[in-house]
């Protein structure tokens, strides 16, 4: 499978240890940034950049997945999501990871690079690439909602909210 990853400073350490771990596992790694450490770098066009192959890839029938990392992953995992057909859901255990494939079909994972040891995030990026989509229909259904959101923002038909006071 192919991976694309992108970090910023936070995750730069991280991001090297767990691209040579994934190419031992037999994964071709795509690394989208930065190449060199910069304590001043801003995560969003190596995130975007990432996101956006992984749903090339996806598009033309490669199979891909992406990881990113920040510092807590919140910002990363924003950035991804900017880019339609991206899935990104932050990871900060294996329940997490697996359930992000299971019930949402995430493509893309954020992880918080000071939040976790090196081992953890082996495990959660295994877990994750592993574990396929349930295809469960309702989970489908959600998903397509979202879908149908992002590119012309339809909704389903839900109840109108109740104000209380």
């Amino acid at each position: 499978m192919r991976i694309h990853i992108a970090t910023d400073h936070a995750g730069f350490e991280f991001s090297a240890e767990l691209q040579q771990h994934l190419i031992e596992a037999g994964h071709e790694v795509v690394d989208h940034g930065p190449v060199a450490y910069e304590a001043l770098d801003d995560y969003p066009a190596f995130c975007i950049r990432a996101a956006e192959a992984v749903v090339a890839d996806q598009r033309s029938g490669v199979e891909s997945l992406g990881v990113v990392f920040g510092g807590s992953g919140n910002g990363e995992q924003i950035a991804a999501n900017k880019v339609e057909g991206v899935r990104a859901a932050l990871v900060w255990n294996l329940s997490t990871a697996e359930l992000a494939r299971q019930h949402n079909d995430a493509n893309v994972i954020s992880i918080g690079a000071r939040q976790h040891s090196v081992d953890e995030v082996f495990s959660f990026v295994d877990a994750f690439i592993a574990e396929p989509f349930s295809g469960d229909e309702r989970h489908a259904r959600r998903i397509a909602q979202v879908g149908a959101y992002e590119t012309d923002g339809t909704l389903v038909d839900t109840p109108a909210p109740r104000v209380r006071s």
